[in-house]
């Protein structure tokens, strides 16, 4: 009988499935899709403290959000790394003092050692009032980090089964019963159905969490999830510097323009409730021109419908603590514990963030603990992702390093693989020595070693995996391409 079984492989259930196999604890997870393919790959793709949720007293949020951002960098630096913020002041707005002051508390609460403080611009003179309208002078530059969403999920996917879990993809758990003094499973997935035993039930199926305590458990009548949907377009590159911009908007919502994948600008995100089935979401109309209509209250350059190269939209599975309005609905995270060791104990997971994902993990462990007892002591503090074993300032070092290694690769396919898979990208190339050992292209800088690699690693089972969450390749890759990978990923089944 397994000690813990997940359900559900996005960020909370990759973290607490890492968090407790390293632990000592015998754990297995089961993802209905791909990892990360719900709301964890659809979020604006920030580590970040959460500015804006000091206006709404989360403050046990921002603190333990804030300290986070150094803990993540330095446990994955090739997928998260530091960005500054550019916050202009608008007129009519939030005035100046109070922008100051929140950037003063942000900078206190946040146990900051590497990263830079705040600091005042002015955007007349600064290369970051360039790509904006006349008439705004007054901004603060601060701190936060960026991260590869998708990739984040699966690296602590990778570390749990690196020491010893369980990760089963494309299988959906179809049934939860107590029984005996714990749990039986029935997975329906890739290798046909199967039960499983286990003594306690961790539920983070994120949008699908009431769903899994309704259906799969059995219990009816379960509201506890708020779903908020929000939405993002990506454009073509707005401006050149590598700065991001924090934006308010005339309603009171803030939202962020971003540099992405080196060619494009990130616009994001929107907050309005959603009622649907969380598998059918996309961007609406309305979300769309909302976006355009912000970026250009700000942008001097116009920003219209045929700039936009993709769009993506999720929901977010935030607790339902009776706020009026989608955006003032909590972002904090809420565990609930249901049994206990003689009749079989569940976790149902509420909310959470990208940021306090790790912290949410060792919250999960700490009520794991209360009903089957302790075994390893908290790790994660310290601990690196796969790919992730040096240094936070040396990913440009570590790239000449690949290159010295690999000096008849193209010196951007390796800066591009050492951002994915750090120190793994060793891994992945092995023997190869040539652009002809890579095997078949399948677009851009896409190689045969490396969809492999993917497949038999990082458990990508279609195009859509491995162009949309283990790379980003699918901005660069057109139909034909996808139609050969598909094709290609068929054949090894």
């Amino acid at each position: 009988m397994l000690d813990i079984f997940v359900v559900g492989g996005g960020i909370n259930g990759a973290s607490v499935a890492r968090d407790a196999v390293g632990r000592g604890f015998t754990v297995a997870m089961a993802e209905m899709n791909d990892l990360a393919s719900g709301t964890s790959s659809a979020a604006t793709k920030l580590i970040h403290g959460g500015l804006r949720y000091l206006e709404h007293y989360e403050f046990r949020l921002v603190h333990e959000a804030l300290a986070e951002r150094e803990v993540l960098w330095a446990a994955a630096p090739h997928i998260i790394w530091p960005l500054r913020f550019v916050l202009p002041h608008h007129k009519g707005l939030r005035p100046a003092v109070v922008l100051r002051a929140g950037l003063a508390m942000y900078d206190y609460m946040g146990g900051r050692r590497l990263l830079p403080p705040t600091k005042t611009l002015d955007l007349k003179r600064d290369e970051a009032g360039k790509p904006l309208k006349p008439g705004y002078g007054l901004a603060f530059e601060y701190s936060d980090c960026w991260v590869n969403d998708a990739r984040f999920v699966v690296l602590n996917a990778r570390d749990a089964a690196d020491r010893g879990a369980t990760v089963h993809v494309r299988t959906k758990v179809t049934s939860a019963r107590r029984e005996d003094g714990g749990w039986t499973i029935e997975l329906d997935g890739e290798g046909g159905r199967e039960t499983v035993r286990a003594r306690m039930l961790i539920n983070a199926a994120g949008p699908w969490v009431d769903e899994v305590i309704n259906g799969v458990m059995g219990k009816n009548g379960a509201h506890n999830v708020r779903l908020v949907q929000g939405s993002h377009i990506v454009v073509r590159k707005l401006y050149d510097h590598d700065r991001c911009y924090f934006f308010q908007n005339g309603d009171g919502r803030i939202f962020f323009a971003i540099p992405y994948e080196d060619d494009f600008t990130l616009i994001g995100t929107t907050d309005r409730d959603y009622h649907g089935d969380p598998r059918d979401v996309q961007i609406t109309e309305e979300e769309t021109d909302y976006l355009l209509s912000a970026a250009n209250e700000y942008f001097a350059q116009t920003v219209g419908r045929e700039d936009i190269v993709w769009t993506y939209s999720g929901v977010r599975p935030l607790f339902d603590d009776g706020a009026s309005a989608a955006q003032e609905a909590t972002r904090d995270y809420v565990l609930k514990m249901d049994g206990d060791l003689a009749s079989g104990a569940v976790i149902n997971v509420f909310g959470g963030k990208l940021t306090t994902s790790r912290r949410l993990a060792e919250s999960v462990l700490e009520k794991i603990e209360e009903v089957l007892g302790k075994k390893g002591e908290a790790w994660t503090k310290t601990s690196t992702l796969p790919g992730g074993d040096f240094g936070v300032k040396s990913f440009d070092a570590e790239v000449r390093r690949l290159g010295l290694d690999y000096p008849e690769l193209p010196g951007t396919l390796l800066k591009r693989l050492m951002r994915l898979y750090g120190t793994r990208a060793r891994t992945l190339l092995g023997d190869a020595r040539t652009v002809g050992d890579l095997g078949q292209n399948f677009g851009a800088d896409l190689y045969a070693l490396e969809v492999v690699y993917l497949a038999e690693t990082e458990w990508a089972r279609t195009a859509e995996d491995v162009l949309w969450r283990r790379t980003k390749l699918g901005l660069r890759i057109g139909a034909e391409d996808v139609a050969r990978l598909e094709a290609f990923l068929r054949a090894r089944k």
